[in-house]
């Protein structure tokens, strides 16, 4: 509360009735001021006084800022996203990769929760082999399952028409056998793996060879696409020795400086070498790609 102060008036009067008048504004300013001081709230502590709870404001307070998704928190998502296609009494293609695994793992536990069950899986690599087996996922091999309901997969490409590139993990021929099997495909990502053509990442586009003469199709695949500036590798593992796979067989990766030009085109060609077994580009085989980005999950299919 502001303190009243009043003031003298500015009239003029003689001396005399100006000392009077000056003393008896001044006495009743002191008396307003005590007035004022008795009515203002004092916020020491007094015996008679009853201590007077604080206010606290009733908005919560304002969020902190929210903790950047990893790269692996995103794949979680989608892999979380994705097992909402699976039903009880499924076949699936159990695919392969640090996305696949994840998958695999919400399998297994919603099983052992019993929200799951008669789920049969076939996967695609010796270690989802293990994976699998070690959460109690019923297993079993195209042999014997020859057409699955569901397969769900990642995948280290995806162009706008949902094709993929495949195979970074070393699985690919395994993956296209069991994803080309099943009634519907469906693939995890987060959207870093998003490009605008297949081979447009930089990265590698495997083609899985047999031992033989390994080197003589390292130089025709180089050559087969030597005008999006191609560099042909083959694998090595982490003892710098050739990779090899599931199968035996060796691992050509392919590095593009531009992408694919004709992926269909491209893929049939690859196929017609001889001593080749597989490759990497999975063309129109996609129902849907769930993506996992900073803005949420995102579903496309076809």
């Amino acid at each position: 509360m502001a303190t009243l102060t009043l003031l003298p008036s500015s009239s003029s009067s003689s001396p005399s009735s100006s000392s009077s008048s000056s003393s008896s504004t001044l006495k009743s300013s002191f008396v307003l001021r005590r007035h004022a001081l008795a009515l203002r709230p004092s916020f020491l502590p007094s015996p008679h006084r009853r201590p007077v709870t604080p206010i606290r404001a009733l908005s919560s307070p304002s969020p902190s800022p929210a903790t950047a998704l990893t790269q692996d928190d995103l794949k979680k998502l989608a892999a979380v996203k994705a097992v909402d296609y699976v039903t009880s009494g499924m076949v699936l293609g159990l695919g392969t990769g640090s996305t696949a695994a994840f998958v695999v793992s919400e399998i297994g536990a919603l099983l052992a929760s019993g929200k799951l069950t008669d789920i049969v899986g076939v996967p695609t690599s010796k270690r989802t082999f293990e994976q699998a087996k070690s959460l109690g996922i019923p297993l079993s091999t195209l042999d014997d399952h020859p057409r699955l309901n569901l397969a769900i997969d990642g995948a280290d490409e995806v162009d706008p028409d949902l094709n993929l590139v495949k195979g970074r993990g070393g699985a690919l021929l395994r993956e296209k056998m069991v994803e080309a099997a099943s009634d519907k495909f469906v693939v995890v990502v987060d959207e870093t793996k998003l490009v605008t053509g297949l081979g447009g990442s930089g990265l590698a586009m495997p083609v899985e060879v047999v031992q033989f003469c390994w080197k003589y199709n390292q130089t025709r695949l180089q050559e087969l696409f030597k005008e999006e500036g191609c560099e042909a590798k083959l694998r090595l593992d982490a003892d710098g020795k050739p990779y090899i796979t599931d199968n035996s067989n060796y691992i050509v990766d392919l590095y593009f400086k531009t992408p694919i030009k004709d992926a269909p085109a491209a893929g049939k060609e690859i196929s017609t070498l001889e001593g080749v077994v597989e490759h990497g580009l999975f063309l129109d085989m996609t129902s849907a790609v769930i993506i996992a980005g900073k803005d949420g999950v995102s579903i496309k299919s076809k």
